[in-house]
């Protein structure tokens, strides 16, 4: 079969390319590291570290996190290649399409577009709860209904049960987060900036004050004994919660999306990846021992709320609600820098001709992709107003594993077909890395469940239809050859 590649001297071209038509260059290299930590300090530390700790891994959580953080460390050496090399938006969609053909990086786009628009739904669906809780605590009650699917059950104060009418905070959320993206990247940047101090403020404030009450007993054993149930503690339970915490991973390889924002990019876009990285993981290792040391990992076993548990060990409780602050903060930039990605991505598959020209035409003033936020805008919001949570779905890793391993095998199999092509930074040790990316990747996508490639089969069916009797006739790719 045919491999419709795009010629990298076209992605040159257009990353080199400063107009109207164009996206805005206006980002530096501390932004950039501002968006990966935007997304990556999200929530799921609060709520996901706990249950991985409590049912797989115990006080060796801390190792499941090192496990996921060198399973991204190979894919950012591979992004951060790719990036400084094909400075454009689209991330491992282009990358894909440069290396691997069309058909490939349309089953990336495609898979990227679904993690991050239901992502989006799914974290103001829980942005919003968490707001209600917030509330409670000073007696500021919204009404139920406006806070629930009209699919929901809902039980009021007088104890009559009746139906949500529509979801009002979380579609509120997402209409403000496309309002600041159509504005421009530098304005969505700096709020992300201010977002991201403060949730780094409160996983610090964590971390030193929760460290003088760490029980030594409470880490031992360190890594408890397997229960006869793979992935039940043990050295599978390590790796069981890694795959399961990796979902808190996801979102340094967004930093990509934002190439052709991005000022001198062959250097700034490294940092940005790299950068990330890197402090997240140290901040996720420490915030995890303090989190074991302080309560039993037993005691994490099936708690939503892990954080107030390990707190209430301490005598700090007033700091329960400051981590549910921090929780809602840290859901509205999630929310920012998904949409952020999704319309990226969108705006380069219809800049390729493989969807409808309304997602690449560019805001004459702000130079962003307006259309593609506005469609995205109604789309999201509708979908988290209407529709309960456990129809959305928890957030799942397998699509952004599934980039990482083709970006990995991109970069290798790009080094032997142009090896004499400017890179501004270069990964380390090809072909060990990719191939250890791919490794990595590859064993924690074994261990999802299976209703998770369940919903990646179906996404993707319908993807492929989209492909085939739109895609294929409009590819500027396949028109080029053709001509």
């Amino acid at each position: 079969m045919k491999q419709y590649k795009k010629p990298l001297s076209w992605l040159l071209d257009e990353s080199a390319s400063e107009n109207t038509h164009t996206l805005k260059r206006s980002l530096n290299g501390f932004q950039l590291l501002m968006l990966g930590l935007g997304v990556i300090i999200g929530a799921g530390l609060f709520s996901l570290t706990g249950p991985a700790a409590g049912n797989n891994a115990g006080p060796a959580v801390t190792l499941s996190f090192i496990v996921a953080g060198v399973g991204c460390a190979f894919a950012g050496l591979c992004y951060a290649e790719f990036a400084s090399m094909i400075p454009v938006a689209g991330s491992a969609y282009t990358y894909a399409y440069t290396t691997m053909g069309e058909q490939l990086a349309w089953i990336i786009g495609w898979d990227l577009v679904l993690e991050f628009s239901v992502g989006a739904a799914t974290v103001a669906i829980s942005w919003s709860n968490y707001l209600v809780e917030f509330l409670s605590h000073y007696q500021i009650y919204l009404p139920a209904q406006l806070v629930h699917s009209p699919f929901e059950a809902v039980t009021l104060a007088n104890g009559v049960t009746t139906h949500g009418y529509f979801n009002l905070p979380a579609a509120l959320v997402v209409i403000l987060m496309s309002l600041i993206l159509m504005r421009g990247s530098k304005g969505s940047a700096l709020w992300n900036a201010i977002v991201v101090s403060l949730k780094v403020g409160v996983v610090l404030v964590f971390i030193i004050l929760g460290w003088k009450y760490i029980q030594p007993a409470n880490l031992t054993p360190y890594i408890p004994k397997n229960t006869g149930t793979f992935g039940e503690f043990g050295v599978s339970g390590i790796l069981r919660g890694a795959g399961v915490i990796f979902f808190v991973y996801l979102g340094f390889d967004i930093v990509s999306t934002a190439a052709q924002e991005t000022k001198n990019p062959r250097r700034n876009m490294p940092v940005g990846i790299l950068g990330s990285l890197a402090l997240c993981t140290v901040l996720f290792i420490l915030f995890a021992h303090v989190l074991t040391g302080l309560a039993p990992y037993q005691a994490f076993k099936n708690s939503a709320a892990p954080v107030a548990i390990a707190i209430a060990h301490t005598p700090y409780k007033w700091l329960g609600q400051m981590i549910i602050l921090a929780i809602i903060v840290g859901y509205t930039s999630v929310i920012l820098v998904d949409l952020w990605g999704q319309s990226r991505v969108f705006y380069s598959m219809s800049k390729d001709g493989l969807l409808p020209k309304i997602f690449s035409e560019v805001h004459p003033r702000y130079r962003t992709p307006w259309k593609s936020n506005i469609l995205f805008c109604i789309f999201v919001s509708l979908f988290a107003a209407l529709v309960p949570i456990r129809v959305v779905g928890e957030m799942t890793s397998i699509g952004t594993l599934l980039a990482f391993v083709i970006v990995c095998g991109g970069v290798w199999m790009m080094r032997h077909s142009m090896p004499d092509a400017p890179r501004a930074f270069k990964t380390p040790w090809v072909p060990f890395v990719p191939i250890m990316g791919i490794l990595t990747c590859a064993v924690m996508m074994a261990f999802l469940p299976w209703d998770t490639w369940l919903r990646l089969i179906i996404w993707m069916a319908i993807g492929m239809v989209i492909y085939h009797f739109y895609g294929k006739k409009h590819s500027k790719v396949r028109q080029s050859i053709k001509s």
